[in-house]
């Protein structure tokens, strides 16, 4: 029997105990099941009493007042347990500031969705940074403590009203010692140059062999009025007033599915975060167009669509970044006579029947020069010789080359005169057996 006061009167419930009522201890997975009231007890509750109060009542009777964790299922209204933050943070409920951002750190480099792949690590990571954005904040933690993540609700933070997980991310971490990990950058910092492509031909013997050349390319080099800053010389650069030196803008939109934010780059400052009088020279970039002529050395071996990479002679970076490299596409010039595949050459030789027969040594161009070539007698059509290492070198071993591979044409005269036709009959007679009829 518990008694509950009602203006000056308590009133005595049966079986009901006012404090498991109030406050609903609910572990993981569990369901609590709340009493149910008749009409005669809910009627006999007093507009003054603390506990059947309008919004009380309202609560215990009315599931939409609660949200969409509860349902009704057979009449009886069913409270679904919600996440303990404390739990998912794995500290007490008296832990300081400080013992709660470091258990954050700590799960948010384990559960980053750039780092865990595993199923479920996104929506862990989201769900430790709800509880740390919470649990991180003096009002909100008391609220919390106090009446749970339902009270947080009551106080305009309804589903899908916690912070960007990634913006709470980035706030904690320096993002420029995490590798990158994990939404933007400090917008301060210094950033890379873009890389530059140029495209070269080369004939078929420089390919093969390599060459060195001298190229000349146009890139974006630091502005030497000021040194790069973009800055008018003699200014001094300050925070955008627009994104707070942040280099973004958020802005949001409340929608019945919560709060959606959409982050943009900043255009006042164009994502640096600072504002200042744009240089007369670059005009605020901070690089300016110049041409230089390099040196470039190709290795013996390159083929069309080989890319060579020259470091560090892309455009230069903004704000003391690092240049970025130059990329120097291929395109070689084919041979009329002789075809590459691979690292072989392939040539094809044209012998007369009779050479073929009685075998020859004609003369073959290769990369190296004209080269005398042994036919041996009794060559078939469509014979492959190999001349050992007169192909090409293998890229970046030039000790090493492939073949020539010669295959042998056959050429069967169309016409003869009668003479050679006379002596060919007499060959093939004596190949039959036949002795010619002259010869009697």
């Amino acid at each position: 029997m518990a008694g509950v006061p009602c203006g000056g009167t308590c009133v005595a419930l049966s079986g009901v105990q006012p404090q498991s009522m109030l406050s609903v201890s609910l572990t993981s997975k569990s369901v609590a099941h709340l009493p149910r009231f008749s009409t005669k007890t809910k009627a006999f509750a007093s507009g003054c009493s603390s506990f059947f109060s309008q919004g009380s009542m309202n609560a215990l009777y009315d599931s939409r007042s609660v949200g969409n964790s509860h349902h009704r299922r057979g009449g009886r209204l069913i409270v679904r347990a919600e996440a303990d933050f404390y739990s998912l943070l794995g500290v007490s409920k008296n832990a300081s500031k400080a013992e709660i951002k470091s258990a954050y750190r700590k799960l948010a480099r384990s559960y980053h969705p750039d780092v865990n792949k595993e199923p479920g690590a996104e929506q862990k990571f989201k769900d430790i940074s709800n509880a740390y954005e919470v649990l991180s904040d003096d009002d909100k933690r008391s609220i919390y403590d106090r009446y749970g993540e339902a009270g947080l609700k009551g106080a305009g933070m309804g589903n899908g009203d916690f912070s960007s997980p990634f913006d709470i991310f980035e706030s904690i971490f320096d993002m420029g010692g995490m590798g990158g990990m994990g939404g933007r950058s400090s917008r301060n910092m210094a950033t890379e140059g873009e890389d530059q492509g140029y495209s070269m031909v080369l004939d078929f013997k420089e390919a093969v062999f390599g060459v060195e050349k001298e190229i000349e390319i146009t890139k974006l080099d630091n502005c030497e009025t000021c040194n790069g800053s973009g800055a008018k010389p003699g200014t001094t650069p300050s925070r955008c007033s627009a994104c707070g030196g942040q280099g973004q803008v958020i802005s949001s939109a409340r929608t019945p599915l919560g709060v959606f934010q959409q982050v943009s780059t900043c255009s006042s400052c164009g994502g640096t975060g600072e504002t200042s009088t744009p240089c007369n020279t670059c005009k605020g970039d901070g690089r300016v167009k110049k041409s230089k002529r390099i040196s470039l050395k190709v290795p013996a071996g390159v083929d069309s669509g080989s890319r060579l990479r020259v470091r560090s002679e892309g455009n230069a970076g903004r704000r003391g970044g690092p240049p970025g490299d130059l990329f120097v596409m291929i395109d070689v010039i084919p041979d009329p006579v002789l075809k590459r595949d691979d690292t072989n050459i392939l040539y094809t030789c044209k012998v007369s029947y009779l050479d073929a027969i009685l075998g020859t040594t004609v003369k073959v161009p290769t990369v190296d020069g004209t080269v005398d070539l042994k036919i041996p007698a009794g060559t078939q059509p469509g014979t492959t010789l190999v001349m050992s290492k007169k192909g090409v070198p293998l890229l970046n071993k030039s000790n090493r080359r492939g073949d020539q591979l010669v295959r042998v044409q056959v050429e069967i005269p169309k016409r003869v005169s009668r003479e050679e036709k006379k002596l060919i009959e007499e060959l093939s007679n004596l190949k039959k057996g036949k002795v010619p009829s002259g010869s009697r």
